[in-house]
């Protein structure tokens, strides 16, 4: 279990599955909190507990098993906890939220929808800030849709979709605190130095993966732009990677990075 974002509104990550992140998303004014996919609802509950949490809410990423897995024992231990989530397919959802919804959890922490289909097309990043202190950095929670130093893989879209996913996240303030789905750092790291080896900022990752067990909520929206690749997709750099030719698009250089991390062995 690690805390980050130490003011009124806190982030606090719960391992679960052999990868995955699950979230308490903190309200310290009321003690009240939203759990971030779930998964495990045990661990998360006792990660509650043991901070004298209230949990009011459950946030969805997408239906995914790994993630919403755990929503029909939330609702259980929960009954009158909303279940946010981008569609039908989330299990036990109660809400289904579109692009821009916004909602409170507790008295300061507010959470805006984004829609960012691609990995699924029910795919939603959470966007949260603490309306009660303005300089205190947001976060994001991001699923499947952007990892530290990549994305997820196109399973019900295509490569303008994730080009577009990628780009909304990318219009986020650079201060922004990612909060990922997976602890895939370190192979993403790997792929970075592969297509762009003579970046300083992936160093600069490599550094954070090999001294830190959890990487997720310790990087920002502001460094994805300067290592990840997905990201980065107008550099030279990783055009001349793919093997780009002269007047290829973004979402041209996106399809082939993407297929061509599909296939790394590093």
């Amino acid at each position: 279990m690690n805390r980050f974002l130490v003011k009124t509104m806190k982030v606090i990550s719960v391992k679960v599955r052999h990868d995955n992140y699950a979230y308490l998303l903190v309200d310290s004014v009321s003690s009240n909190a939203a759990v971030v996919d779930p998964f495990d609802v045990n661990a998360v509950k006792v990660a509650a507990n043991t901070l004298g949490l209230n949990i009011v809410a459950c946030l969805t990423t997408h239906h995914h098993h790994d993630h919403s897995g755990g929503n029909k024992d939330f609702a259980t231990s929960h009954p009158t906890a909303p279940i946010y989530g981008g569609s039908d397919k989330v299990a036990a959802v109660t809400h289904i939220v579109k692009d821009k919804d916004e909602f409170k959890v507790g008295e300061n922490v507010s959470v805006k929808c984004l829609a960012t289909p691609c990995h699924t097309k029910d795919s939603i990043c959470y966007y949260v800030t603490d309306t009660s202190d303005s300089s205190q950095p947001g976060g994001v929670f991001t699923g499947d849709t952007l990892f530290l130093a990549g994305c997820g893989r196109f399973f019900q879209g295509t490569a303008s979709e994730m080009h577009a996913a990628l780009s909304y996240l990318g219009s986020l303030p650079d201060k922004t605190i990612v909060y990922n789905g997976h602890e895939y750092t370190a192979s993403n790291v790997s792929f970075a130095k592969f297509v762009d080896p003579e970046n300083p900022a992936v160093r600069r990752l490599e550094d954070i993966a090999e001294n830190n067990q959890v990487t997720t909520g310790l990087t920002t929206i502001g460094d994805e732009k300067s290592w990840n690749p997905f990201m980065r997709l107008h550099t030279d750099a990783i055009r001349k990677a793919v093997g780009a030719a002269e007047g290829s698009s973004e979402v041209d250089v996106m399809r082939e990075l993407r297929e061509m991390k599909n296939n790394f062995k590093g």
